[in-house]
C-alpha cells in the first residue's frame, strides 16, 4: 500500500507572529512527523474515555494514513514486558519498525525520541497516545516548549475518564497544541483529489475504517459503476 506521494506545492512557512494560521500551518506528507504512543494492552484495558474498538479503528486508520502519505511514523510502547506489545493492527501496518520500548511516562523524556524527530528534519509533530492526560498531555507540552508545533489526535487517543480526557485536551491547547482527528489528518495530507496518486489509498482508508463516510462511499462508486454501464 506505501506509494511515493504526489509532490506537494510548496508552501510558505506560517507567520512566526501567527504560526496556527495560513496555509503553511496546514500538514503535508513533508512536514510533520509522526509518534503513536502506547496503544497496548494493559492501556486500553484503562480506557474508558472512548470506546475501545473506535480508539483501534481510529489510530489504525491514522496509521494507515501516514504510511500511505510516506509521513515518518514512530512507533512506542512503555514498559513492553508488563504492558503488552503495541495492537497488532498498528504493527501490521508497519511491521518491519520494532517499536522503542521505554521506561520514562513522558515519551519525549527518552533521548530516542526527540533524536529521531530532529532527524526527520520535520518541526510540526502529530502525537496520538494512550492515555490522553499522561502518555500524550507530557510529551506534547515538553515537544511544544522546545519549539515544535505539536497536533494531538483526539480521537486516537483516550484516557480512564472522559473528564481526564477533555481535561488533558484543554491543558494541551493552553500550552499551545492544535487538536486534530484522524480524518482530518488523512484529508489535509491529501489536500486535493487531483492528486492521482494517492488518492485511491486515501479512499481506501476512509472505506475501510470511515465508518458511515466509508459505506457512502463504496455506494457513489457502486451508482457511477453503474451508470457508466447504461
Amino acid at each position: 500500500m506505501r506509494t511515493t506521494p504526489d509532490q506537494q506545492s510548496k508552501q510558505p512557512a506560517s507567520d512566526p507572529r501567527t504560526p496556527k494560521s495560513g496555509l503553511g500551518a496546514l500538514l503535508t506528507p513533508d512536514n510533520c512527523a509522526l509518534i503513536l504512543i502506547d496503544h497496548q494492552p494493559f492501556q486500553f484495558a484503562g480506557l474508558r474515555s472512548h470506546d475501545t474498538q473506535t480508539i483501534i479503528n481510529n489510530v489504525v486508520g491514522l496509521a494507515k494514513s501516514a504510511k500511505a502519505f510516506n509521513v515518518p511514523t514512530l512507533l512506542t510502547t512503555v514498559l513492553e514486558k508488563q504492558g503488552g506489545f503495541i495492537i497488532k493492527p498498528i504493527q501490521d501496518v508497519f511491521p518491519d519498525q520494532k517499536p522503542i520500548d521505554r521506561t520514562f511516562i513522558n515519551t519525549w523524556e527518552d533521548p530516542r525520541i526527540p533524536e529521531w524527530v530532529q532527524k526527520t528534519g520535520r518541526k510540526k509533530i502529530v502525537m496520538a497516545a494512550l492515555w490522553t492526560e499522561i502518555c500524550l498531555a507530557m510529551p506534547a507540552i515538553q515537544a511544544l516548549g522546545e519549539g515544535y508545533e505539536v497536533y494531538i489526535v483526539t480521537d486516537a487517543s483516550g484516557a480512564v475518564s472522559l473528564e481526564a480526557h477533555e481535561m488533558a485536551i484543554q491543558r494541551m491547547i493552553q500550552a499551545g497544541a492544535i487538536p486534530i482527528t484522524w480524518m482530518v489528518f488523512g484529508a489535509e495530507i491529501q489536500r486535493d483529489w487531483a492528486r492521482t496518486n494517492t488518492a485511491p489509498f486515501a479512499a481506501q482508508i476512509l472505506i475501510e475504517h470511515g465508518g458511515v463516510v466509508g459505506t457512502t462511499f463504496v455506494w457513489e462508486q457502486q451508482l457511477l459503476a453503474t451508470a457508466t454501464k447504461h
